[in-house]
């Protein structure tokens, strides 16, 4: 279970690198073009060696990064965290040669903390604030400020005209570069932001079926363990009464009393019937996985599994249909699932006895099975949790059944669905995958 959880939250944090990546490539790409056109169209003296350096090191950063999501290695959350201060001390660093928190675009911290907030745990948020504040404070105090206008425009090679534009205009251009930045970076945020929320809600929905599926395991092992000791509990009491049924019907002979003898022969198989039953129950009590290669054509291991339910229970209104593409595909038959598609006729017909209705169909990938009775149906409140765990929902207990069932048709890549027909009555759904052989596939032996 822990190995399951754990494999579920690094592929999670793993894509939100890859989104913080991508990011970051983006950003990288529009300050790379900004300060070109700074440095080399509009001639603003920057100093260029460091700006240059530090922007070179973030995308030396963000290619290993690449290299490092290639490998196979858990991605945690500290090092997501450790990602998002690199772009902090990137982010400081460049504004601390293009006049600290007087430039346009200081506002930038905000992006790495709205980052983290969204997708790390509250603890790591506040260290961010922290982070951030700091960074933002030094920069009021410690920074290289920006070049005065009116000295670049004494030393400019730039023609007259553009001088000119250049002062008449520099204050909108300050508030032009703090509008479009602020465009981009929350249309950027926007974007990613909700790719990375959505990719945590995705991981915690996973997370949430894997701790279903591992107590539902739990579950079946203890009622494994359970039906095992049960069945080697009932071994000797029955084995008394086979016995003593055999004697009886030996001492009281057809010829002497007919009706005790014929009681007899009944209590005899019936105990026989109830000893193999237990016995098969004690060897795969917890087994509920397929018999490896063991497949079987559709048709055929349908007709069989309703034969032999029809032989034991003497039903009048059996309704069965079966259909699909040719050539029939083949399943995985284990005795099991015959198991669980008794389990769901039992159930109708305890309900139902004289009204079932059994139809499948199949197309090359998938078996579809429906089962409907006429009986009084799922309560509504309990159809939804339904199967899902061990729950009495009538007289005969049947809650346990369907629980066992659901688990050993989704243990064989299946799905099941328990709802109501809306002519009345119960109505399951079955489906099932098939499986494709080089090898014939069995026609026998589906029990």
């Amino acid at each position: 279970m822990n190995d399951t959880l754990n494999e579920q939250a690094d592929q999670s944090i793993r894509q939100n690198l890859w989104w913080l990546m991508i990011l970051r490539n983006l950003i990288l790409g529009g300050i790379t073009c900004v300060l070109l056109l700074t440095l080399y169209a509009l001639q603003y003296q920057l100093p260029t060696v460091p700006l240059w350096t530090i922007i070179a090191s973030l995308w030396i950063i963000n290619s290993i990064s690449w290299f490092r999501l290639q490998k196979n290695y858990p991605v945690v959350e500290v090092e997501l965290f450790l990602h998002l201060i690199i772009d902090v001390i990137g982010i400081t660093a460049l504004l601390y040669y293009t006049g600290g928190a007087a430039n346009p675009v200081a506002w930038f911290f905000l992006v790495p903390l709205i980052i983290t907030a969204t997708i790390l745990p509250q603890d790591y948020t506040w260290y961010m604030v922290g982070i951030t504040s700091i960074c933002y404070t030094l920069l009021i105090l410690y920074h290289i400020p920006l070049p005065d206008y009116y000295d670049m425009a004494a030393e400019s090679t730039l023609p007259a005209p553009m001088v000119a534009l250049q002062h008449k205009y520099i204050h909108d251009l300050y508030v032009l570069i703090m509008w479009g930045g602020y465009l981009v970076v929350a249309t950027f945020v926007a974007y990613f932001v909700v790719e990375m929320s959505r990719t945590i809600k995705e991981s915690d929905h996973k997370l949430a079926l894997a701790r279903e599926q591992a107590l539902r395991n739990e579950r079946l092992i203890a009622m494994g363990t359970l039906a095992a000791s049960a069945a080697h509990e009932m071994g000797t009491p029955l084995g008394t009464m086979a016995i003593l049924a055999g004697e009886l019907e030996r001492e009281y002979t057809l010829d002497q009393n007919p009706d005790l003898h014929q009681k007899m022969v009944i209590m005899r198989e019936q105990v026989d019937r109830c000893k193999t039953a237990f016995s098969a129950m004690s060897e795969s009590a917890g087994e509920l996985r397929a018999v490896s290669g063991r497949v079987m054509n559709i048709k055929a291991y349908l007709d069989e599994v309703t034969q032999n339910w029809l032989a034991n229970r003497k039903i009048v209104g059996f309704h069965y249909q079966a259909s699909g593409s040719e050539p029939s595909p083949n399943i995985i038959a284990d005795h099991t699932l015959t198991h669980a598609l008794i389990n769901v006729l039992d159930n109708a017909a305890d309900v139902s006895p004289k009204w079932i209705h059994f139809e499948a169909s199949w197309s090359a990938e998938q078996v579809n099975i429906e089962i409907s009775d006429r009986g009084p149906g799922f309560p509504k409140s309990i159809v939804e949790t339904l199967g899902n765990e061990p729950t009495k929902s009538n007289k005969l207990g049947m809650g346990v059944g369907l629980f066992l069932t659901r688990a050993i048709i989704e243990r064989l890549g299946g799905s099941i669905h328990l709802g109501n027909a809306t002519d009345g009555g119960a109505c399951i759904q079955i489906e099932l995958p098939t499986v494709h052989v080089q090898q014939p596939a069995v026609h026998t032996s589906a029990t």
